[in-house]
């Protein structure tokens, strides 16, 4: 049986490519039809076939003459968070209509670079506030993904890059970029049952990615394996100049840290991530990870995160202080939406207020109160200093640890609609990846099993600073076991 172009994983296309078994634009072309067919999903803001065949076809001319990128021909998806040059950037909001960037983030440069091919610009939660992709001013995000029980349900797909993990889990793209500020590369992975890394803070410049929170933003890749995030991973990363948050380190080939060997591997379980409520399938699975790891010589350790249960709290203080100061540069004046007033105020207020969606306006206003001048000691200066506990506690932990496992989401992905009607339950959604983003860490999260209703489940794996190559060896020792080959149900026009 021959494998569709679009079910090829990145390490696959590759190999296609190499021995001449088709083109980058024959690949391209089968993942253009594919996209066309499943509009229905709104995972893509911007479609651009004119400007993927032009890359496709450069690739193929660059093959020829032997000069063979790391992802040489691949087509994927480019969160519409990343600017790119000529091709109009919304950040999924209204205030942005209109923006085509002059330059080309150091993210999506990289790609281009590497010889990636984009597909288009996919959808996301606007700003990236969210953790459904239901605040797009361009509609809500579907997932691939149904209910056994109710297969007529739409579900939501996570967020912020819930176009990304769409596209990916629909073989609308072979990999996609996402941004993760408290776990947006991590809970739509979970949900669609695809692989997302955050990466250490720093790791990936963020140079030309419309911000959301300065200090937590950081991109990384969404792919189908734990080996094609490694190969995307490295073809993201590096020092970027451009950005003063860039580390200066060197990449190592994240591929050679595959290894599939964990035995003497200190496994962390934190008993904070275990609280009163867990749903029993997700609790059963993290056990079912811990066995895994146990039989494949690594070592089970419990550990302590005391600060765990106030991470939720200082997030909602710190990102959208962050958010509050970022978003005030979209004023009219410059770029994007202006709407006319008789006054430059009035000018402000009317643009800002048609121009952000109800979700962005909520967060800029409790980023403005906790920094005002009565209540920043009260609330921004101690979310600050909480943000440094939970970060000892980890510090602490992986002096006795090499890596941790953790659920990924408290649930599976849930309808469009069910959780809309109070923000404090979607923002639960996050509960067991902000730790992560807070401290800088990174965070992968890949498909474990299904839920009782058949829907993807995540488990999470998190490093030490800069030891990505440790979390992705696990990860693919863990996606051995595992043998995550479930699809979603149906893919609808």
């Amino acid at each position: 049986m021959t494998t569709a172009l679009t079910d090829l994983t990145i390490a696959g296309a590759l190999d296609g490519l190499a021995k001449g078994e088709f083109t980058a634009v024959e690949l391209t072309e089968a993942h253009l039809r594919a996209m066309e067919a499943a509009r229905g999903l709104n995972a893509f803001i911007t479609e651009t076939p004119d400007l993927a065949l032009e890359r496709a076809r450069a690739s193929d001319s660059r093959r020829r003459g032997g000069q063979i990128g790391s992802m040489e021909g691949i087509p994927i998806g480019m969160k519409d968070l990343f600017c790119t040059e000529g091709v109009r950037t919304t950040a999924a909001s209204h205030i942005l209509d209109g923006f085509t960037p002059p330059y080309e983030s150091t993210v999506s440069a990289n790609l281009i670079k590497a010889g990636a091919v984009m597909l288009g610009k996919t959808n996301l939660d606007e700003f990236a506030m969210g953790s459904a992709n239901i605040t797009s001013h361009h509609g809500p995000v579907v997932s691939p993904w149904r209910r056994r029980s109710d297969p007529g349900v739409d579900l939501v797909p996570g967020g912020s890059s819930g176009g990304s993990a769409a596209a990916v889990a629909a073989r609308l793209a072979m990999a996609a970029t996402g941004t993760d500020t408290g776990g947006s590369i991590r809970q739509p992975a979970s949900f669609c049952g695809i692989v997302g890394i955050k990466p250490t803070y720093g790791r990936c410049s963020r140079w030309g990615v419309v911000a959301f929170a300065s200090s937590l933003d950081q991109a990384g890749p969404m792919t189908r394996t734990v080996r094609d995030a490694a190969i995307m991973l490295g073809a993201m990363a590096g020092h970027d100049p451009k950005d003063s948050t860039s580390a200066p380190i060197a990449v190592p080939d994240f591929t050679k840290a595959l290894t599939g060997e964990v035995r003497g591997l200190r496994i962390g379980v934190p008993r904070e991530y275990r609280p009163e409520g867990l749903a029993p399938e997700i609790a059963a699975l993290w056990d079912q990870g811990i066995d895994w790891l146990r039989q494949a010589g690594a070592v089970p350790v419990e550990i302590t995160l005391p600060h765990t249960r106030h991470a939720l709290a200082t997030y909602y203080i710190v990102a959208p202080a962050e958010a509050s100061s970022n978003l005030a540069r979209y004023d009219g004046v410059r770029f994007g939406l202006r709407v006319e007033g008789k006054t430059l105020d009035e000018l402000y207020r009317k643009t800002r207020g048609e121009g952000f969606g109800k979700e962005v306006r909520r967060r800029i206003l409790i980023g403005t109160y906790v920094l005002s001048a009565g209540y920043y000691d009260a609330y921004y200066a101690k979310a600050q200093k909480l943000r440094s506990l939970i970060a000892r506690d980890f510090r602490e932990a992986f002096e006795k640890v090499d890596v941790i496992l953790t659920p990924t989401a408290p649930s599976a992905a849930f309808g469009l609609g069910e959780k809309t009607d109070n923000p404090i339950t979607m923002y639960l959604n996050d509960v067991f990846t902000i730790p992560t983003s807070l401290a800088g860490l990174p965070g992968l999260s890949l498909p474990a099993g299904l839920s009782a209703d058949g829907l993807p489940l995540g488990l999470q794996l998190i490093g030490r600073p800069f030891d990505e190559e440790t979390v992705l060896n696990v990860a693919g020792v863990m996606e051995s076991a595992a043998g995550f080959t479930a699809r979603p149900a149906r893919v609808e026009a």
